[in-house]
C-alpha cells in the first residue's frame, strides 16, 4: 500500500496489464483486438498505420503482424535515419514497412483524400488510425471492466490518455456494465484539454450519448509528451525500488503520480478503491537512456 493512500483512506490497485502478453501488453492488445478480427472478415492481409518515432502503437501493430500473420506498414512522423531507434529497430525486426512523412504531410493522416493516396501508394490494406482508436479498439478496451470486476469492486479506474480512445474505452465499459464508477484519465500530453471533446465523440458513436462518468486530468504532462525531468524520472525510480514494478517514462509514470497526487489532495473519498492501470510501454525507455 502507498503511503499517500494509506494517509488519505484510500484504497489504490495497480492492474498489471502490460503482463497481458510477453510481445503485445496493455491497451494495445485490447485495441487491436476486434481490429484484427475485422482485417480477417474483410480479407486484408496488410495493416497500415501511423506513429511517431517512439510510438508504442507502432510497435505493437508491428508485433501483431508478426504473431498473426499480417504484413505491416508504418508511416512515421519525421525524417528517416540511418541508424534506427530501440522502437523502430523493433518495428523493422517484427516485419514492418517503415516510410517516412514530414510533419506537413504527416498533419493530413485523417483527411480522406490523404488516406486514399496512402491506400493508392502502400496498400491494400486495414488502415488503423494513430494510435489505434476507433470504435472497434473502444469494444476491446471496454472488457477490461469485466475483468477487474472479477477480482475487486471498485470507485474509479485510472488510465493514461494519449488518444482518449482507452479513456474513451473504459467509459463505455462502465456504462455498458451499469457500474457505478467513474473513470479517470491523466493526460500525457501538453495541452490535452482536446481529449474531452474526442472522448465525447467517440462515446457518442458508441452509445448515442456522450457519457458523463469519467474525468480529464491535463496538470501531469511534465512539459510534454516525451518529456522526462528528474522528477518524474526520480519518481518512477522510486517507484521500482518500493514496488518492484518499472512504469514507463511516457504514459504510466504520469498515471501514477497523477493519481498519487490527486489523493494527497483529497479528491478521492475516505474509504474509496482506485484502480490504476499499466498499460505497458516500456519500450519507451530505450529512448531515454534506460532499457
Amino acid at each position: 500500500m502507498h503511503p499517500t493512500a494509506t494517509a488519505h483512506g484510500v484504497r489504490l490497485l495497480l492492474w498489471r496489464d502490460d503482463l497481458l502478453h510477453p510481445d503485445l501488453p496493455g491497451n494495445k492488445a485490447r485495441k487491436l483486438k476486434y481490429n484484427l478480427q475485422q482485417a480477417r472478415t474483410e480479407g486484408h492481409s496488410r495493416l497500415l498505420t501511423f506513429g511517431g518515432a517512439y510510438s508504442n502503437h507502432l510497435a505493437a501493430v508491428a508485433a501483431a503482424g508478426r504473431l498473426y500473420g499480417f504484413a505491416t506498414t508504418g508511416l512515421v512522423r519525421g525524417e528517416a535515419h540511418h541508424h534506427l531507434n530501440p522502437t523502430l529497430a523493433r518495428c523493422a525486426a517484427d516485419g514492418m514497412a517503415l516510410h517516412y512523412l514530414d510533419r506537413t504531410t504527416y498533419r493530413r493522416r485523417a483527411e480522406p483524400e490523404f488516406l486514399a493516396d496512402m491506400q493508392q501508394q502502400f496498400g491494400p490494406a486495414y488502415l488503423l488510425p494513430e494510435g489505434g482508436t476507433n470504435a472497434l479498439a473502444l469494444d476491446g478496451v471496454a472488457e477490461l471492466i469485466a475483468e477487474l470486476r472479477q477480482h475487486t469492486n471498485f470507485d474509479a479506474v485510472a488510465v493514461a490518455a494519449g488518444t482518449g480512445g482507452t479513456l474513451a474505452g473504459l467509459t463505455l465499459g462502465l456504462a455498458e456494465a451499469g457500474y457505478p464508477a467513474r473513470a479517470v484519465g491523466v493526460a500525457a500530453l501538453k495541452g490535452g484539454d482536446f481529449l474531452r471533446a474526442e472522448v465525447d465523440v467517440l462515446t457518442l458513436a458508441a452509445t448515442g450519448v456522450a457519457l458523463p462518468n469519467y474525468e480529464l486530468h491535463t496538470g501531469y504532462h511534465f512539459g510534454g509528451y516525451a518529456k522526462l525531468p528528474a522528477e518524474l524520472r526520480t519518481f518512477i525510480q522510486n517507484f521500482e525500488a518500493t514496488y518492484g514494478v518499472l512504469l514507463d517514462p511516457i504514459y504510466t509514470g504520469k498515471l501514477l503520480f497523477g493519481v498519487l497526487d490527486l489523493i494527497a489532495q483529497g479528491h478521492f473519498a475516505p474509504g474509496s478503491t482506485i484502480v490504476a492501470v499499466h498499460t505497458g510501454g516500456l519500450q519507451a525507455w530505450g529512448g531515454f537512456g534506460k532499457e
